[in-house]
Protein backbone atom coordinates (compact mmCIF):
# COMPACT_ATOMS: atom_id res chain seq x y z
CA UNK A 1 0.00 0.00 0.00
CA UNK A 2 1.28 3.43 -0.85
CA UNK A 3 0.42 6.45 1.28
CA UNK A 4 0.18 10.02 -0.62
CA UNK A 5 -0.11 13.37 1.46
CA UNK A 6 -1.39 16.52 -0.44
CA UNK A 7 -1.09 19.39 0.86
CA UNK A 8 -2.02 22.69 -0.79
CA UNK A 9 0.86 25.38 -0.59
CA UNK A 10 4.54 24.51 0.85
CA UNK A 11 5.85 24.34 4.35
CA UNK A 12 8.34 27.72 4.57
CA UNK A 13 9.82 27.47 7.95
CA UNK A 14 13.02 25.62 8.45
CA UNK A 15 12.22 24.40 11.53
CA UNK A 16 8.90 22.44 10.25
CA UNK A 17 10.54 21.37 7.00
CA UNK A 18 12.99 20.02 9.26
CA UNK A 19 10.78 18.00 11.50
CA UNK A 20 8.59 16.80 8.25
CA UNK A 21 11.53 15.31 6.68
CA UNK A 22 13.04 13.50 9.71
CA UNK A 23 9.41 11.75 9.74
CA UNK A 24 9.38 11.08 6.13
CA UNK A 25 12.81 9.42 6.42
CA UNK A 26 11.93 7.36 9.48
CA UNK A 27 8.68 6.40 7.48
CA UNK A 28 10.76 4.79 5.06
CA UNK A 29 11.37 1.66 7.17
CA UNK A 30 7.31 1.08 6.82
CA UNK A 31 6.01 1.83 3.83
CA UNK A 32 5.81 4.15 0.68
CA UNK A 33 5.02 7.86 0.91
CA UNK A 34 5.10 10.43 -1.65
CA UNK A 35 4.32 14.12 -0.19
CA UNK A 36 2.30 15.85 -2.95
CA UNK A 37 2.37 20.06 -2.41
CA UNK A 38 0.11 21.37 -4.76
CA UNK A 39 1.27 25.30 -5.28
CA UNK A 40 -1.05 28.21 -3.65
CA UNK A 41 -3.10 30.12 -6.15
CA UNK A 42 -1.58 33.18 -7.54
CA UNK A 43 -3.53 36.39 -7.57
CA UNK A 44 -6.60 35.26 -5.43
CA UNK A 45 -7.69 38.72 -3.86
CA UNK A 46 -10.44 39.11 -7.08
CA UNK A 47 -11.73 35.66 -6.09
CA UNK A 48 -14.02 34.98 -3.37
CA UNK A 49 -13.43 31.72 -0.87
CA UNK A 50 -15.92 29.67 -2.51
CA UNK A 51 -13.85 30.44 -6.13
CA UNK A 52 -10.56 29.96 -4.38
CA UNK A 53 -11.63 26.42 -3.31
CA UNK A 54 -13.15 25.31 -6.65
CA UNK A 55 -9.81 26.10 -8.14
CA UNK A 56 -7.81 24.36 -5.67
CA UNK A 57 -10.19 21.47 -5.98
CA UNK A 58 -9.35 20.95 -9.54
CA UNK A 59 -5.98 20.74 -8.73
CA UNK A 60 -6.28 18.30 -5.97
CA UNK A 61 -9.16 15.90 -7.95
CA UNK A 62 -6.67 15.77 -10.20
CA UNK A 63 -4.16 14.03 -8.01
CA UNK A 64 -6.39 11.12 -7.22
CA UNK A 65 -7.39 7.95 -9.02
CA UNK A 66 -10.94 6.46 -8.75
CA UNK A 67 -9.17 3.32 -6.77
CA UNK A 68 -7.57 5.44 -4.47
CA UNK A 69 -9.31 5.73 -0.85
CA UNK A 70 -9.04 9.34 0.00
CA UNK A 71 -9.10 11.01 3.90
CA UNK A 72 -9.64 14.73 4.67
CA UNK A 73 -7.44 16.27 7.10
CA UNK A 74 -11.04 18.76 8.91
CA UNK A 75 -11.73 19.74 11.91
CA UNK A 76 -15.37 18.05 11.52
CA UNK A 77 -13.43 14.63 11.15
CA UNK A 78 -13.37 11.17 12.78
CA UNK A 79 -11.16 11.82 16.29
CA UNK A 80 -8.56 9.23 16.93
CA UNK A 81 -6.29 8.24 19.95
CA UNK A 82 -2.86 7.12 18.41
CA UNK A 83 -3.53 3.61 19.13
CA UNK A 84 -6.64 4.31 17.14
CA UNK A 85 -5.26 5.40 14.40
CA UNK A 86 -2.87 2.86 13.86
CA UNK A 87 -5.76 0.11 14.23
CA UNK A 88 -7.01 2.38 10.99
CA UNK A 89 -3.87 2.45 9.24
CA UNK A 90 -3.54 -1.04 9.56
CA UNK A 91 -7.27 -2.46 8.74
CA UNK A 92 -7.06 -0.17 5.72
CA UNK A 93 -3.37 -1.51 4.86
CA UNK A 94 -4.80 -4.88 5.24
CA UNK A 95 -7.90 -4.80 3.83
CA UNK A 96 -7.76 -3.01 0.94
CA UNK A 97 -5.43 -2.48 -2.22
CA UNK A 98 -6.37 1.09 -2.66
CA UNK A 99 -3.94 3.55 -1.90
CA UNK A 100 -4.69 5.91 1.10
CA UNK A 101 -4.57 9.64 0.23
CA UNK A 102 -4.46 12.01 2.98
CA UNK A 103 -5.03 15.76 2.07
CA UNK A 104 -4.70 19.03 3.55
CA UNK A 105 -6.94 21.52 1.98
CA UNK A 106 -5.86 25.14 1.42
CA UNK A 107 -6.45 28.03 4.02
CA UNK A 108 -10.52 28.39 3.29
CA UNK A 109 -10.91 24.06 3.32
CA UNK A 110 -12.32 21.98 0.49
CA UNK A 111 -14.94 22.50 -1.68
CA UNK A 112 -17.66 20.35 -2.11
CA UNK A 113 -16.61 18.34 -4.62
CA UNK A 114 -13.53 17.14 -2.27
CA UNK A 115 -15.87 16.41 0.03
CA UNK A 116 -18.25 14.36 -2.26
CA UNK A 117 -15.22 12.88 -3.16
CA UNK A 118 -13.93 11.72 0.05
CA UNK A 119 -13.99 8.58 2.33
CA UNK A 120 -13.59 9.11 5.50
CA UNK A 121 -12.92 12.83 7.29
CA UNK A 122 -10.12 13.02 9.70
CA UNK A 123 -9.70 15.30 13.02
CA UNK A 124 -6.05 15.77 14.42
CA UNK A 125 -7.69 17.88 17.18
CA UNK A 126 -10.31 19.81 18.03
CA UNK A 127 -8.01 22.65 17.93
CA UNK A 128 -7.07 24.90 15.10
CA UNK A 129 -3.12 24.63 13.78
CA UNK A 130 -1.60 26.61 10.96
CA UNK A 131 -1.68 24.45 7.50
CA UNK A 132 1.90 24.20 8.14
CA UNK A 133 1.65 22.73 11.32
CA UNK A 134 -0.71 19.97 10.30
CA UNK A 135 2.40 18.29 8.29
CA UNK A 136 4.56 17.70 11.00
CA UNK A 137 1.58 16.51 13.18
CA UNK A 138 0.56 14.22 10.70
CA UNK A 139 3.39 12.59 9.75
CA UNK A 140 4.79 12.33 13.47
CA UNK A 141 1.54 10.21 13.84
CA UNK A 142 2.03 8.21 10.96
CA UNK A 143 5.00 7.44 12.14
CA UNK A 144 3.88 7.00 15.75
CA UNK A 145 0.85 4.78 13.67
CA UNK A 146 3.44 2.41 11.98
CA UNK A 147 6.02 1.64 15.45
CA UNK A 148 2.71 0.76 17.30
CA UNK A 149 1.70 -1.26 14.41
CA UNK A 150 5.07 -3.25 14.91
CA UNK A 151 5.16 -3.31 17.88
CA UNK A 152 8.20 -1.25 18.78
CA UNK A 153 8.70 1.40 22.01
CA UNK A 154 8.19 4.51 20.49
CA UNK A 155 4.78 5.30 21.83
CA UNK A 156 4.09 4.84 25.02
CA UNK A 157 0.68 3.48 26.80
Amino acid sequence: MKITFITVGKTEDAYLKEGIEKYVKRLKHYTKLELVDIPELKNTKALTEEQQKAKEAELILKKITVQDHVILLDENGLEFTSVQFANYINKRSVSSSANLIFIVGGPYGFDQLVYQRANDKLSLSRMTFSHQMVRLFFVEQLYRAYTIIKGEPYHHQ
